[in-house]
């Protein structure tokens, strides 16, 4: 399949490793010119040297606004504009719902949802002005079933879901598609501090919480990054021209829902 990806520019924000790493690099080997972000410059550096194709590196963190206003104009810059925006924060802590402080939801609201959106408002003129512009959230399973002890993620990115169907129906006109990719158990690092901290709470060997998620999962394994980068490239590619609004679960058939 032509992806019709080859001189598109990207922006992919989480980008040092896991699902970002992976979106960076198969929206590159398709042709691309990426930017990679992430909270350090050295881990934005190592990424794009492991990606190749002249990648840019950048460091922000979506906490700080300062970063974001930074990022957004150094990447233009970089670049020449932006064609393609991959909303990808890190994960909050695990919690329950009850008994997380103020502070930390007013943190995680403004790291995993308002900089977001402020990045992307800095980005949305020029792609409607091109009249081409891919933007695609990287969201949790937890938007449609909410996930045990992941109390701040489950609450805060179906903010992010609402606005993008929103913004989906303002820009469709213009060629601007918004999506999001909701990831089941995908095998990253963040996958493991997960377990880990599932075993913790639970009291039980991490092999017995490993197996009991590999049981609800109908494909019977965890998924790989470059599975849910298809996704992703996909989602940026001509191809997908006229799917906005939507989202697009990788998950091996873990989430019956709709």
């Amino acid at each position: 399949m032509k992806t019709g990806l080859e001189g598109r520019r990207a922006l992919v924000l989480g980008a040092s490793k896991g699902l970002g790493f992976g979106i960076a690099r198969g929206l590159a080997e398709e042709g691309a010119r990426v930017a990679v972000a992430s909270r350090t410059l050295e881990g934005s550096k190592a990424a794009a040297d492991k990606i190749g194709h002249n990648a840019l590196a950048y460091a922000c963190d979506t906490g700080k606004s300062a970063d974001v206003d930074a990022l957004a104009a150094d990447a233009m810059t970089g670049l020449g504009g932006i064609d393609i925006l991959v909303l990808n924060s890190g994960g909050p802590p695990p919690s329950k719902a009850q008994g997380v402080s103020s502070e930390q939801w007013r943190t995680s609201f403004e790291a995993m949802f308002v900089n977001l959106v402020r990045l992307a408002d800095h980005l949305l003129p020029g792609m409607i002005e091109r009249k081409f512009g891919r933007i695609i959230s990287v969201i949790s399973s937890g938007v449609i079933q909410p996930i045990p002890n992941l109390a701040i993620s489950n609450a805060i990115r179906p903010a992010l879901v609402g606005w993008g169907k929103t913004l989906a129906s303002e820009v469709a006109s213009s060629g601007v598609t918004v999506n999001a990719i909701a990831p089941g158990r995908i095998a990253t690092d963040r996958l493991k501090q997960l377990d880990a901290a599932n075993a913790e709470r639970t009291k039980r060997d991490i092999a017995e919480v490993q197996a009991a998620a590999l049981a609800a999962i109908p494909a019977g394994r965890y998924g790989d990054i470059d599975e849910f980068a298809a996704a992703a490239v996909f989602l940026a590619s001509d191809k997908a021209s006229f799917m906005t609004g939507s989202i697009l679960r990788v998950d091996g058939g873990q989430i019956s829902a709709t």
